[in-house]
């Protein structure tokens, strides 16, 4: 069993410097209490004990050990006039932490359009968006120009457009169609590989060229138990390794991370797909230089 004090030597082993993880967490101390909070509570529907319940500096500090050479701080708004308070939170929090790539949100306030053009200005590296925690349309018309502004800036955005831990009006592939249908050079990071809609979500993105899937969740025990990866998906992710790219959900995750790692191992596409997967793609998303101290 791969354990976490493993991961720095398999990293050398694969032959690359570390680990980059699209789909990491860093949020202001009470908004983090309440997502650990709704963990507690079995809001998934799982029980999902956090597994790195320890204080940012701490939690910084392990991914430091775990051979994490680029990480993010995923914030989401779940309500209105929510998301320029938590951008302005990434940027302190960024410039603390400079392996942290700069990260930022949105939700469909009047004024996104503006908060966005400012989050990019001050120099917002990747953004997230969860679909089933804002339960709103991701083609609502108060993002239209967000989404132009992305594509325009090629700038990730870590979407959770799936249907774990329950579907909403706005998961799955039909409302997402019309965002890449207007806007074909979106960088979209479709997390948990899609979370029990992946194939729909993969038929759909994959027509697209920047449209990418992290690993977050996917072939770990529990989402074996109730997310289980279609064989389709499993073979479609081995021949496309460039679109594949690292993500965990450290810290709210109910397991090691060593775990995460060593699933993406039994699939046995052999140490390429893994070097894509594990540094090379996250790498290239979240512009990091393997040269950098």
């Amino acid at each position: 069993m791969l354990t976490d004090d493993d991961l720095p030597a398999l990293a050398h082993t694969l032959g690359i410097p570390g680990f980059v993880d699209i789909h990491t967490h860093f949020m202001p101390d009470r908004v983090l209490r309440k997502v650990w909070a709704y963990f507690d509570g079995a809001g998934t529907g799982h029980r999902w004990p956090i597994e790195y319940r320890t204080s940012e500096t701490e939690r910084v500090l392990v991914l430091e050990k775990l051979g994490v050479l680029r990480f993010t701080a995923l914030n989401y708004a779940h309500r209105p006039g929510m998301a320029a308070w938590l951008n302005d939170w990434n940027v302190q929090f960024a410039r603390q932490h400079p392996q942290c790539a700069q990260s930022a949100t949105f939700y469909p306030d009047d004024d996104a359009t503006s908060y966005v053009a400012e989050a990019l200005e001050n120099g917002a590296e990747v953004f997230k968006v969860h679909l089933v925690v804002g339960n709103y349309d991701p083609w609502h018309t108060n993002l239209r120009d967000v989404w132009r502004q992305l594509e325009d800036a090629r700038v990730p955005v870590v979407i959770h457009a799936g249907a774990f831990p329950t579907a909403t009006p706005w998961t799955g592939a039909d409302r997402l169609r019309h965002v890449l249908e207007a806007h074909p050079e979106l960088c979209l990071v479709i997390a948990h590989l899609g979370g029990r809609d992946y194939i729909p979500l993969w038929e759909l993105g994959i027509r697209y060229p920047n449209v990418h899937w992290d690993t977050t969740m996917a072939f770990t025990d529990l989402f074996q138990r109730d997310a289980t990866v279609p064989p389709e998906v499993v073979t479609a992710i081995g021949r496309h390794p460039d679109r594949v790219v690292l993500g965990t959900d450290f810290p709210n995750m109910p397991h090691r991370y060593a775990h995460q790692i060593e699933v993406l191992q039994r699939l046995g596409f052999g140490d390429d797909w893994m070097r894509q997967v594990c540094f090379e793609n996250g790498a290239r998303l979240l512009n990091y230089d393997a040269g950098e101290p």
